[in-house]
């Protein structure tokens, strides 16, 4: 009797377990099947143009129906009154690393790798992932896992298969770079530990890392291009390149060939310069962008993810634990960013989040960009249909319009008149589903 009452129990607390997990589930989004209609008061389509006022959006599934002013509200539709809100598309971070938890200082990213196992850290992700959706990003293009091996390609396959809430992610799994230039370094010769990337040497190595991230789901390539940065005479930054051109070469051309697109972690001439000889399809970072560098990004259509926010973040930690460098890169980065844009360089929001803890929201990005010389609307169609063009997903994503997919945002009061209300987001609508009212 007594072995009867115990399974009967573990079978009760096991359905209660699983009631408890549908019901979180059910807190993630609310999914209807009937249409609804979003009453936007202001409406940034992020195709550029003016802001459309007293809108009707009307979604069904998981697509955009119709837009306009005079649509006929089908019978049992459930209406959304956004009349005192801006409505938006649904904002893209080009530039994050889901699996990473901050690091300003060498020791913040050791302990990382050495004392957090990957599963720990891939649970971690899944709550960054969630936050980063309730900020208004409903896509990601994730840049490596930063030692945490395939874990975004799994992170993603959860958020694919609803599992968990997140953002469309576009993954660049474990990233590259060449021999004694990524953490972890410092270490005695005798001590194995791990890094933070793939490490190849050589063109037939990176020729066959290249097929072996695809093969585990890399949807972009990311390399590292340089390291070690310092200041010239004349005032400009210089690096240490890392691939040798032959090198960088294999590592694009068997991307390419394989219809993956190739992301360069590229801060300084030397680096770009190779990356861009070879033929990457966008500069990371880029904190010195030379005339030169800018003109052979405009000819080849490569597109520049400035990352600012981040460099500010870390500077000051950085220049204190021996490293001042970082402080003098904040102006640099900043002139670069202004050269880009009078230049007609292709810009895409980009964050690092993940280099800056996702504590700090990523939507911090918006007003920097503004201060650095973009107006409101430019920075806002950064993070949406530029940044959808670039990535190649503007069929689905990027505008609200009818076709795209239901991925839908909105703020209270006017963003082009305070881009800081980017960073306070009241309304998210991914896939048709409902994850913040």
């Amino acid at each position: 009797m007594k072995n009867c009452f115990m399974r009967v129990h573990r079978w009760i607390s096991l359905g209660m377990c699983l009631a408890g997990l549908v019901f979180a589930g059910a807190m993630f989004a609310q999914t209807s099947t009937s249409p609804v209609v979003i009453k936007a008061g202001r409406l940034i389509t992020g195709n550029g143009q003016a802001p459309l006022s007293d809108v009707l959006i009307l979604v069904q599934g998981n697509r955009i129906a119709a837009v306009g002013s005079k649509i006929e509200i089908p019978a049992g539709a459930r209406v959304i009154d956004l009349s005192g809100a801006t409505v938006m598309p649904g904002l893209i971070d080009a530039h994050t690393h889901l699996l990473l938890q901050g690091d300003i200082t060498a020791d913040d990213y050791d302990a990382q790798l050495l004392k957090e196992s990957p599963q720990y850290r891939t649970i971690l992700a899944t709550v960054n992932a969630r936050t980063a959706l309730m900020n208004g990003f409903t896509t990601l293009r994730d840049v490596e896992t930063e030692g945490a091996f395939y874990s975004d390609v799994d992170l993603k396959r959860a958020i694919n298969r609803g599992i968990i809430p997140g953002p469309h992610l576009i993954v660049a799994t474990r990233a590259l770079d060449v021999t004694g230039a990524y953490p972890l370094l410092g270490y005695a010769p005798n001590v194995p530990v791990p890094t933070g990337v793939q490490v190849c040497d050589g063109p037939e190595a990176c020729r066959r890392a290249v097929r072996e991230q695809i093969k585990y789901g890399a949807d972009w390539i990311k390399v590292y291009a340089d390291r070690s940065y310092y200041v010239l005479p004349d005032g400009t930054l210089s690096s240490i390149p890392t691939f040798t051109p032959a090198e960088m070469g294999a590592i694009v051309d068997e991307a390419h060939r394989e219809r993956d697109k190739v992301a360069a972690h590229a801060m300084a001439t030397p680096g770009e310069k190779t990356a861009l000889d070879a033929g990457v399809d966008s500069i990371e970072h880029g904190d010195y962008l030379s005339e030169q560098t800018l003109a052979q990004m405009k000819r080849q259509g490569v597109f520049y993810c400035p990352t600012l926010f981040v460099g500010d973040y870390v500077a000051r930690g950085r220049a204190q634990a021996g490293a001042p460098i970082w402080e003098k890169m904040i102006d640099i980065a900043r002139q670069s960013f202004g050269r880009a844009l009078n230049e007609g360089v292709t810009i895409v929001f980009g964050t690092d989040a993940g280099g800056f803890p996702w504590t700090e929201n990523e939507a911090k990005e918006f007003s920097y960009m503004v201060k650095y010389g973009m107006t409101p609307m430019q920075a806002i169609q950064s993070a949406t249909s530029i940044a959808a063009k670039a990535l190649g997903i503007d069929e689905t994503v990027g505008t609200v319009e009818p076709g795209k997919e239901a991925d839908i945002i909105a703020v209270n009061g006017d963003p082009l008149s305070s881009i800081s209300l980017m960073e306070k987001v009241s309304f998210v609508m991914k896939d048709g589903k409902i994850y913040k009212e």
